[in-house]
């Protein structure tokens, strides 16, 4: 049944009623995205039970992102119709009764199907939401859209050292259960909170006038979300996706295998879920800096610098073996890589109308989750050939560099248009 049409005034818009909303679309994020940070917790305990390799292990996760991707993408479209509440309601029993499933899981496969419906119900605790809160948001849509995706990494800073201890003490099973409990009584609830739609944006603003133009800081976007950049709104979306696949492709490998090098290295799941906690903390610090850089800057030069800073990182991952190394080094590419993907709805935002939002933002964040199942799964296999995760690192270099040019073409094409109209104005 549709949402009822509640329509805001305008003058909400940055205002009481959106950082409101804001507050309650991050609680909901930290409890909705639990199920994408569940299984890179419980994953050395399924391999145990099991009997799997690294490889097989890691399907429960490749499955749970496919699941999370293929939900970015239809429930995006929906909640364009009818709103994020009615989704978010839905999306909370359902992943209700996947974590229930898998705690009942008798194999591997039925495990990993399990994952794949939760993966799907909790896509309604990202993509979707960092959509609705876009549009009510202007002067600091970056930086709302940064704290909105926050809830995500939140979730893999609470939930993992929560879940090991309940896996330590009892199974992996009771922890899956403790999910299903906790979403389905807490999801649909807060639901409720989200009921209003936001007011409809123009689909034209005015261009900026001569000092405007002047005043705008190198690089940001030009004023107004139906901009039209040097690339039209199919090709921007191509190149997006295609960026985004490919530097989750390199994302993924610490923060799906994080646990699982820890006990490599002996030093037990426990320890690999409180730096995979410490790796995600710092994401949040970095999504809050990184959204008022790109309110400042705009998001294409943002991602760069975040991009850029992610390979670094990783390359630091190689030499060193240590706990306390280890621990500064998941601390630093958390602190790397956490604005990258918000900067993809700001980009989006930034240049293409409010209307298809939840499609397009559904549709980007689709293909970064797509490299996130790709490459944990990509990992797990290296693992295997290799016998270490040496490999497995300069792997996920390489396809940090694709996206680095990627996004550093997309700035040079699009500062042609961006010249001209500066200098017309």
């Amino acid at each position: 049944m549709p949402a009822p049409d509640i329509r805001i005034a305008p003058a909400v818009i940055d205002g009481a009623p959106a950082w409101r909303r804001l507050a309650f679309t991050l609680a909901i994020s930290i409890i909705g995205s639990a199920g994408m940070w569940s299984i890179v917790t419980l994953m050395p305990g399924v391999e145990a039970e099991f009997a799997v390799a690294r490889a097989e292990a890691s399907l429960p996760y490749t499955l749970t992102m496919a699941g999370f991707g293929l939900g970015s993408l239809l429930i995006g479209r929906l909640t364009d119709r009818i709103g994020v509440a009615p989704a978010l309601a839905a999306a909370g029993l359902l992943l209700g009764l996947a974590y229930l499933a898998a705690a009942w899981a008798p194999s591997l496969l039925w495990l990993s199907i399990a994952q794949a419906f939760a993966g799907f119900g909790s896509a309604c605790a990202f993509a979707p939401l960092l959509a609705d809160i876009s549009r009510w948001f202007r002067r600091r849509r970056g930086v709302a859209i940064a704290i909105a995706a926050c809830g995500n990494y939140l979730a893999g800073a609470i939930w993992p050292p929560i879940l090991a201890a309940v896996m330590e003490a009892e199974s992996w099973r009771a922890a899956s259960l403790l999910l299903a409990a906790a979403s389905a009584a807490s999801m649909p609830l807060l639901a409720l909170a989200l009921r209003a739609r936001a007011p409809q944006e123009p689909e034209q603003e005015p261009e900026p006038g001569p000092e405007a133009a002047s005043q705008r800081a190198p690089g940001a976007p030009l004023a107004g979300p139906a901009r039209q950049p040097g690339l039209g709104p199919r090709p921007l979306i191509l190149l997006l996706c295609i960026a985004g696949f490919s530097c989750c492709m390199a994302m993924a490998m610490p923060q799906v295998h994080i646990v699982a090098l820890c006990v490599d290295y002996g030093f037990g799941a426990a320890v690999g879920a409180e730096m995979l906690a410490l790796m995600l903390l710092g994401g949040v610090v970095s999504r809050v800096i990184s959204g008022l850089a790109a309110d400042r800057f705009g998001g294409a030069p943002t991602l760069l610098v975040g991009s850029t800073l992610q390979m670094l990182a990783l390359i630091l991952y190689i030499p060193f073996d240590a706990l306390a190394p280890l621990y500064m080094v998941s601390l630093t590419f958390g602190l790397a890589q956490g604005g990258i993907v918000p900067a993809y709805a700001v980009i989006v935002r930034e240049r293409l109308p409010a209307r298809d939002a939840g499609a397009q933002v559904g549709l980007v964040v689709t293909a970064t989750l797509v490299g996130m199942a790709a490459g944990g799964w990509a990992s797990g296999a290296i693992y295997d050939l290799t016998g270490g995760y040496r490999a497995a690192f300069l792997h996920g270099i390489g396809w940090n560099l694709v996206n680095m040019a990627i996004i550093a073409l997309l700035m040079r094409w699009e500062a042609r248009p961006r010249r001209a109209a500066v200098a017309a104005a």
